[in-house]
């Protein structure tokens, strides 16, 4: 038995051919459905009046269209207008700021212009200061050096200033000293004065003088080689650098005296077994005869120590 589900499935599957095949079943299905669809007349009515809604629904989406066209065109040339403006504002205010970095970049040149010139004005003083400080440098200098040249000559003066007040001291002192042993001597050959305070004087002048030592010999002379009989033989001897020098220091001498003095430096020569390198008379008082003895004998003669230039 066919329920409602296979009646509707067959009527699906025959009725197309059914209707192709039958045109009165056609007819009758087509009749039996008009209410439900249009008829052709209707349909084509309705048909143009859709496509009269659509021209119009086009006409209007195309009004609307070139109406928005129309506003975009419009807003495009604003946004044209708008960009030239801008463009032409930032031109000119390109143009304002190259013009305000040229006269910067020109008052920049000008600021560095002027700096130069002050630096080199600078320069220019502080050179002319060097200069200055130098040639003050210079000039403190020289009056540094004259002044401690001056100084050294002052000082040089000084000093030989009194290295001759000193030497004119010791001299005048040497003269009143030599005065003193000229009076000393008057002294001993007279009585005054014993002559052995007078050979120690003039001893002492040569010690001082010379640094040596003044040694008095006193040897007996057994053979009376000097005066002529067995006696004590007195004299000076001065021992120097192994030089040999025999002195008789007395407030007097003459001829005789000078002549006893050889023989007793030739008996300290044998007795010693040494030749003397200088026989030496100090006296104040020498003879004039004894003085002409003594250049043939070979004995120096002076009238003080202080006479003797070396030893």
């Amino acid at each position: 038995m066919m329920n409602a589900e296979s009646l509707k499935e067959a009527i699906r599957r025959e009725l197309p051919e059914m209707l192709q095949a039958d045109p009165a079943l056609r007819a009758y299905i087509l009749e039996l459905t008009r209410r439900e669809y249009a008829d052709r007349t209707e349909t084509q009515d309705r048909f143009y009046d859709l496509l009269g809604e659509l021209r119009r629904d086009r006409e209007e989406q195309t009004r609307k269209w070139d109406e928005q066209n129309r506003k975009w065109d419009e807003l495009q040339a604003e946004l044209r207008r708008d960009r030239e403006e801008q463009t032409r504002k930032w031109e000119e205010q390109n143009r304002k700021w190259d013009e305000l970095q040229v006269e910067l970049r020109r008052d920049r040149e000008e600021q560095t212009r002027k700096w130069e010139e002050q630096n080199q004005k600078w320069h220019e003083q502080n050179r002319k200061w060097d200069a200055v400080q130098a040639e003050l440098r210079r000039d403190r200098e020289e009056r540094a050096r004259e002044w401690d040249e001056y100084k050294d000559e002052q000082n040089r003066r000084w000093d030989a200033n009194q290295v001759e007040l000193r030497r004119l001291h010791e001299e005048i002192m040497a003269q009143a000293q030599k005065h003193e042993r000229g009076i000393g001597a008057l002294g001993s050959r007279w009585g005054l004065q014993s002559e052995k305070a007078f050979r120690d004087a003039l001893a002492g002048i040569l010690e001082k003088n010379f640094g040596v030592q003044v040694v008095n010999v006193n040897e007996y002379d057994d053979q009376g080689e000097v005066f002529g009989r067995p006696d004590q033989v007195e004299l000076d001897v001065i021992i120097k650098n192994g030089l040999l020098l025999i002195c008789e220091l007395k407030s007097s001498i003459d001829k005789a005296g000078m002549y006893i003095f050889e023989r007793k430096a030739r008996f300290y020569e044998r007795r010693h077994q040494r030749t003397a390198n200088r026989l030496i008379v100090i006296s104040p008082m020498i003879d004039a005869r004894a003085r002409k003895v003594a250049e043939r004998l070979g004995i120096e003669t002076y009238g003080d120590s202080t006479e003797v230039e070396a030893l």
